[in-house]
């Protein structure tokens, strides 16, 4: 390491000033739509890889609007970024966006920050409360809404479907207590979840592919098919419903 920063606090410290940036971007009203979200994709994109070359020049770097820094076939350290999460809900004016950052280490997510800049919200791995005791009786789903496997978890648990925006504000609605799962069976990229997965964890919440085998990061291809974040005593019932109508 090049700094006297640990991970985390490097992590944190991106995701919250990239989303100052991101912030910024949206003042003033002098750009939307298309243009907003492509001048925030950029800028926040632009800012992180600087950070990181300075902070960490020998880590790998894996995000959604770069190319790929260093060699992640043989690194053991590579950083799964995603500047902004949430394109479509920033360009809009939601708040439900959010800047992703993980180191991962052979395959795990061993320090990372979600952000939800609008929200005035951060969470991280170093200080991430434990999920809160009472269960919500929700299942975050998306605003465009919900798959089959969703929607028969939902209806077999008795959740009610809570439509929130982008990746990483429906996972920190879980870590929060606001909804008890979040289920995806339509496919991501690792830069959607690696963050939001390894903070979910770091609260002790259950998380993994949905057929119960753990989540793999830095693969050579980092598309993310499916996966679960839940209350740990909701896991089994929800892998037990999506087994039956997935497989």
């Amino acid at each position: 390491m090049s700094s006297g920063l640990s991970d985390a606090e490097l992590a944190t410290r991106i995701a919250v000033g990239a989303g100052e940036i991101l912030l910024g971007v949206r003042s003033g009203d002098l750009l939307g739509g298309r243009l907003l979200g492509d001048a925030g994709d950029a800028l926040a994109q632009a800012w992180i890889g600087t950070v990181l070359r300075r902070h960490r020049p020998r880590d790998a770097v894996l995000s959604e609007e770069a190319t790929d820094v260093g060699d992640r076939a043989v690194a053991q350290r590579v950083w799964i970024i995603d500047p902004l999460d949430g394109t479509s809900e920033f360009a809009a004016g939601s708040d439900q966006w959010a800047v992703h950052v993980a180191l991962t280490e052979n395959g795990a997510v061993t320090a990372a920050a979600v952000a939800l800049p609008a929200m005035g919200e951060v969470f991280r791995t170093d200080t991430v409360d434990a999920v809160p005791a009472d269960a919500s009786g929700r299942i975050a789903t998306s605003r465009w809404g919900t798959s089959y496997e969703v929607a028969a978890v939902a209806r077999r648990l008795g959740l009610r479907p809570v439509p929130i925006g982008s990746a990483g504000a429906k996972a920190m609605a879980v870590v929060r207590g606001d909804a008890d799962a979040y289920v995806h069976s339509g496919g991501q990229y690792e830069w959607d979840n690696a963050a939001p997965v390894g903070v979910a964890l770091a609260a002790g919440l259950h998380c993994s592919r949905l057929d119960g085998t753990p989540i793999v990061y830095n693969q050579p291809q980092p598309y993310m098919p499916d996966f679960v974040i839940c209350r740990p005593e909701l896991a089994e019932d929800i892998l037990d419903v999506v087994g039956e109508v997935w497989w």
